[in-house]
């Protein structure tokens, strides 16, 4: 272990997630003695509903007992089931191939994505971006047997394409827009490469709190969230920030659904080089994210 200096990672700068572990694994990373874990795809989704002061977004915060991100806010979403690549789905919207190519990959692997945010957009805020095939949504999701899918999508005893099939349904790819992409730093333990979505809350539906790995949500207006985080009030990554600030401009949910097509997909992926005694952690595009960690003695 080496010796270091106090640093921003102790304590969080404005509301941003900053462990404590971090500045020794960039060491280690920049030194090549760490070999980075490659990311599992994700998927999350900035759900949004209008409210007289403009939109407001569904977030919910973390337990602090989580191993990543504990006690920040974030948006429902997960990692993607492999399972939802190759079977063929009742599907609406985009087609899988402009899915494809929006998302930067192939067909399959878009249908995953697409069927990974809906997916835990249902398991984890009981809202669900599917209906029948004559273009309706289905307005009421509370009884015992949906929530009986719910638990087996959760466990894994389920996919979402099986799910979608047993219950006749057809995945809305048409309510999603596709927002941003960020990839974990390689220096974490745990790293995702994670799609954001925006979308609306269909009329009838209502969030709960169905997450086992969150102790509270809210609906509340990405400009808010954003001051919550500068003051350190509200714990957040550098995409959650990122991505709530980019939603400001938009005066209702539906403008911010249609503004995601003109959205960068990008990848953002932190770096971490040494300057000198320091180690110089940045998000390219994200200036005030950058951290500057002197490092103050060899190893103990």
């Amino acid at each position: 272990m080496s010796k270091r200096e106090q640093s921003p990672a102790a304590a969080p700068a404005g509301g941003q997630w900053y462990p404590p572990e971090w500045p020794d694994r960039i060491r280690a990373l920049t030194e090549g003695s760490l070999t980075p874990v490659a990311p599992k795809r994700a998927a999350t989704v900035m759900l949004l509903r209008d409210t007289p002061e403009g939109p407001a977004v569904h977030m919910l915060r973390r337990r602090a007992s989580m191993a990543f991100a504990g006690g920040a806010y974030a948006y429902p979403g997960g990692g993607v089931d492999p399972r939802d690549e190759d079977h063929r789905i009742g599907w609406a919207g985009p087609s899988r191939q402009e899915w494809a190519d929006r998302l930067g990959t192939d067909a399959a692997t878009a249908q995953a994505i697409v069927c990974g945010a809906v997916r835990e957009t249902f398991e984890e805020a009981g809202v669900l971006l599917a209906g029948p095939a004559d273009g309706t949504l289905i307005p009421d999701l509370t009884g015992d047997d949906w929530e009986a899918d719910r638990l087996a999508l959760v466990a894994r005893e389920l996919s979402f394409a099986e799910f979608l099939d047993r219950r006749g349904l057809v995945l809305r790819s048409d309510l999603l827009g596709a927002w941003a992409r960020w990839i974990t730093p390689e220096f974490e333990a745990r790293r995702y490469d994670t799609w954001f979505f925006v979308a609306a809350l269909p009329e009838g539906q209502r969030t709960r709190n169905a997450s086992t790995e969150a102790d509270r949500t809210v609906w509340i207006r990405p400009a808010d969230a954003a001051a919550g985080y500068d003051k350190g009030e509200l714990l957040m990554m550098p995409p959650t920030i990122t991505t709530l600030r980019s939603l400001e401009p938009y005066g209702t949910a539906a403008a911010a659904v249609a503004a995601a097509a003109a959205q960068d997909l990008t990848p953002v992926l932190a770096r971490a080089v040494m300057e000198g005694g320091e180690i110089v952690l940045s998000w390219p595009g994200h200036d005030e994210f950058t951290k500057r960690v002197r490092i103050t003695g060899g190893p103990a």
